[in-house]
């Protein structure tokens, strides 16, 4: 019995020690933004959307694990991929580099942490399109430069209490 409790005791640390691993989100990356808030996951995600309305941005793509994974029976944190974009800046882009296009839209992530809070987080609009900058010079870096803003304005407004 007592390696039975042996085993047993080490088995729920490494679970407990697991467990605290993914409780602590994402974890800082070049090029990313992240911005953990008190918000719940999906008033999180319904602030996003409001922004991006707010900022004359469009929500062009959705996906989400955690909706997918509820449709089959399992329950797994909340996350939501949101597309965002607009048609001006997808001409702008093209114009400088057509391989860039594959990257449009730029996403933002909203991720739900182990408290039931959420995180936002995104890639840098300059850090996404810097594969392209030789390619498309300085009307992308200054076209992504605006894209750094106008990210950053949506993410203010959908996290500010």
């Amino acid at each position: 019995m007592t390696l039975f409790r042996s085993i047993l005791a080490s088995t729920l640390v490494l679970v407990w020690f697991s467990a605290q691993g993914l409780a602590s989100g994402l974890q800082p990356r070049d090029g990313w933004r992240i911005i953990d808030t008190p918000h719940a996951f999906s008033e999180l995600v319904d602030r996003v959307k409001a922004a991006v309305k707010a900022e004359k941005m469009g929500l062009v793509t959705q996906a989400s694990a955690s909706a997918g994974a509820k449709g089959q029976g399992i329950v797994i944190p909340g996350n939501q991929v949101l597309g965002v974009y607009r048609n001006d800046y997808a001409r702008r882009m093209l114009k400088t580099s057509i391989a860039a296009g594959i990257e449009a839209p730029i996403r933002f992530y909203v991720t739900e942490n182990h408290d039931k809070s959420a995180t936002l987080s995104w890639k840098t609009p300059s850090e996404v399109f810097e594969p392209y900058m030789a390619e498309g010079g300085d009307d992308l870096k200054v076209m992504a430069a605006e894209l750094d803003g106008v990210f950053e304005a949506i993410a203010k407004r959908a996290t500010i209490e």
